[in-house]
């Protein structure tokens, strides 16, 4: 295992040469920045958009309220397993190549997806939709880790995730005006229209960050080795495993908005933005919190900071919910503060699991959404049917992935400092400059 590496500069190569690919072909960081976000968004557009239709589905399709749901755990289950090829593929093709020939296979199982005339192919399409969908936010950090290191890293990756913001919060509400004045469908040719402008932009703009010299051959015993070094480290399970259990609490409420909102606090399909924009102003608030104090605060006081919040919105969501009924704003409140800890943890958490192992890193990088996207469709297979009977329930498992997430996140750090006889890892002591 590799201690992460020092930094860098936008345009030279892991062995300190100039790498005249990336030097010249890379974007501003704002225009990188824009671009690797709109490939992000297509995951929250993937799920959250067609939230509000899932009753003009159900009577469309003749289906069961549990075989609409399964349409959300079939395409996070594919998700979940192509991201774990995602940043292997681009380590041996080419970042740009596999976000490219992903957007073209997305924009297919999008019109495929609004021709489906049974639920049953409606569940094939959204699986192809989950096998590509993954591309561009595994691939991007591998992209932004590929030009980028340390603080540089870290302020690019948080202002991507301020941008991200806006899908989910426009994605339900653009979801209820469409279903409102058309139909499910219509929805899933938006997905089509917006994955097409993406891959003719990227084709015009993405820039290819990993030069073939610095490409790891497709070896299938060379794969399976790295693979099994990543997965059977105990840091990157207790990393990974702290991003993933963070993020498993608010997608425990998004996977059960159909619910939390119709009928617990009994909102319209066009009031899902009631629940949505408040978690995105989270978000964003986070990821701007995060961007300037990376650099200005050491890397374990900057994690503190967003677990105080992780946490604290737990505590106060359960203790809420067990003291009054459901009621808007305050049921809706705690999700902003779980988010904003949420996003001031996640991008530098993010760049500790990647710098884990360096020279694979969109290896690492599927492996990390690989753990996360799994949890979430657990989440949303079992945990979000099992618990949004009850606001009680729910906010008790918000706080229990909270928990968890900081368990592991100590626990790594212990781990760490256990094997390496420091008291922590030096680069979350300091300011990374």
């Amino acid at each position: 295992m590799s201690d992460p590496s020092p930094g860098s500069e936008p345009g030279i190569t892991r062995n300190g040469d100039r790498d005249p690919v990336t030097a010249t072909r890379t974007a501003s960081a704002t225009t990188l920045a824009m671009l690797l976000a709109a490939l992000a968004m297509i995951g929250p557009f993937s799920v959250d958009t067609y939230l509000p239709a899932f009753p003009n589905i159900q009577a469309t399709l003749d289906a069961t309220p549990i075989q609409v749901q399964q349409t959300l755990t079939a395409y996070m289950f594919a998700f979940g397993f192509m991201t774990l090829w995602h940043g292997a593929l681009s380590d041996a093709f080419g970042r740009r190549n596999i976000i490219l020939s992903a957007l073209f296979l997305f924009a297919v199982a999008s019109l495929g997806c609004a021709a489906a005339h049974s639920v049953e192919y409606l569940w094939a399409f959204r699986i192809l939709q989950g096998f590509c969908a993954g591309a561009g936010v595994v691939v991007g950090r591998a992209i932004i880790r590929d030009v980028y290191a340390g603080t540089h890293a870290a302020r690019l990756l948080s202002l991507v995730t301020m941008i991200f913001s806006i899908a989910p919060a426009a994605a339900p509400v653009i979801g209820g005006w469409i279903v409102k004045a058309a139909n499910w469908r219509a929805i899933f040719l938006f997905l089509f229209v917006y994955s097409a402008l993406l891959l003719w932009q990227s084709w015009l703009r993405l820039p290819e960050t990993l030069p073939v010299s610095e490409r790891e051959p497709f070896s299938p015993k060379e794969l399976a080795r790295s693979y099994w070094s990543v997965f059977t480290s105990p840091v990157f399970q207790m990393k990974a495993g702290a991003l993933a259990f963070n993020f498993a609490g608010l997608f425990l409420y998004v996977a059960a908005a159909p619910v939390f909102l119709t009928q617990h606090l009994r909102l319209g399909p066009a009031e899902f933005a009631w629940q949505f924009a408040p978690t995105v102003a989270g978000i964003f608030l986070g990821a701007l919190t995060s961007n300037k104090l990376a650099g200005k605060v050491s890397i374990s006081r900057h994690v503190a900071i967003g677990f105080w919040f992780l946490v604290g919105a737990g505590v106060a969501n359960v203790t809420y919910h067990m003291l009054f009924p459901p009621a808007l704003p305050w049921s809706v409140l705690p999700l902003m503060f779980y988010a904003f800890g949420m996003s001031v943890v996640a991008p530098i958490l993010t760049l500790l699991v990647i710098d884990l192992f360096p020279h694979v890193r969109g290896l690492v990088a599927s492996c990390q959404s690989f753990t996360q996207t799994m949890l979430g469709a657990v989440v949303a297979g079992v945990a979000a049917p099992l618990l949004s009977h009850d606001v009680r329930w729910l906010a008790a498992g918000e706080l229990a992935c909270a928990v968890l997430g900081l368990a592991l996140w100590l626990g790594g750090r212990s781990y760490h400092a256990a094997r390496s006889g420091a008291a922590v890892n030096a680069w979350e002591t300091v300011p990374v400059e």
